[in-house]
């Protein structure tokens, strides 16, 4: 399969999703990568690190909801659905605000591989449940906790009736894939989360993003990136500025599309976009 001149809307040279998480971890439980730089002693609660985590609910998906509404871009929001039980209200204000709410597992720390079929299948049924009971309406779409997905996931999301999964790290471009019960579309997941630079200085998550844009904008038309933000930690405000700027200097560009995830599925199955391998994108001059 060739890349036509322009796989997407209005003959855009790009996409950009934003994917923005809100996360909680068990009872008392914290990130592994806590504030806290030696681990607490055997036994004793990580009070640092647990109420570090919760900030995502309480104020950073909010500063991230704000900072996408200001510029007029859509967002898609994957919540651990622990979330809609400890702060319902955020759940609320994402739907209320136009936002697309995604399933992303009950809790952080409970990740499918390890499960059996029928454990793996519940905690998927079970976190989409909560989420509609409190938001209203069913999540489309799903991203796994830490991204760790099973060779059956696809599947059992499917099942349920997703329409995009997001735990692909093998794809440049989002694509239809087939299930044992029927088609979904595979949405690549970012390689550059904010958390990579928790040690680092917060405007590598600028340079990062705009050095991999403008590569993509200037060589590779039809690119796909998906900047993905933690509301504990990317909303906070060190790393909300730098992402306000990177989301400025994105949109200055002509031919760029912000979709939500739910919105690019629907555009990738309309359009039947399937598997581009790079090499047939763009193959050797003859």
């Amino acid at each position: 399969m060739s890349t036509p001149a322009s796989m997407w809307p209005g003959g855009a040279r790009i996409v950009v999703a934003l994917t923005f998480l809100v996360e909680s971890w068990s009872e008392g439980k914290a990130p592994p990568y806590s504030p806290m730089t030696s681990p607490p002693k055997p036994g004793a609660k990580d009070l640092a690190g647990i109420t570090w985590s919760e900030y995502g609910a309480r104020a950073g998906a909010y500063r991230l909801m704000r900072l996408a509404r200001e510029r007029g871009l859509p967002a898609t929001f994957c919540v651990n659905a622990r979330v809609a039980e400890l702060f319902p209200e955020v759940i609320h204000a994402i739907v209320g605000q136009g936002f697309e709410l995604a399933g992303h597992n009950y809790a952080q720390d409970e990740v499918l591989p390890g499960l059996d079929e029928a454990q793996e299948r519940a905690l998927i049924r079970k976190s989409l449940d909560i989420l509609q009971r409190t938001a209203g309406v069913r999540p489309q779409g799903w991203l796994s906790s830490t991204i760790a997905t099973t060779e059956r996931t696809a599947d059992l999301l499917a099942e349920e009736g997703m329409l995009w999964h997001g735990d692909y790290n093998y794809l440049d471009l989002p694509c239809q894939i087939q299930t044992r019960h029927g088609g979904m579309v595979a949405i690549p997941h970012s390689d550059f989360a904010d958390n990579r630079v928790l040690r680092a200085a917060p405007r590598d998550f600028f340079q990062c993003y705009r050095d991999t844009f403008d590569f993509l904008y200037r060589k590779e038309p039809n690119a796909f990136i998906n900047i993905t933000v933690h509301g504990h930690f990317g909303g906070r405000p060190l790393i909300s500025a730098m992402l306000d700027e990177v989301l400025g200097y994105i949109a200055s560009h002509p031919g760029v599309w912000f979709p939500r995830h739910d919105e690019l599925a629907h555009w990738v199955n309309e359009h039947s976009i399937g598997f581009i391998p790079y090499s047939e994108r763009f193959p050797p001059e003859a």
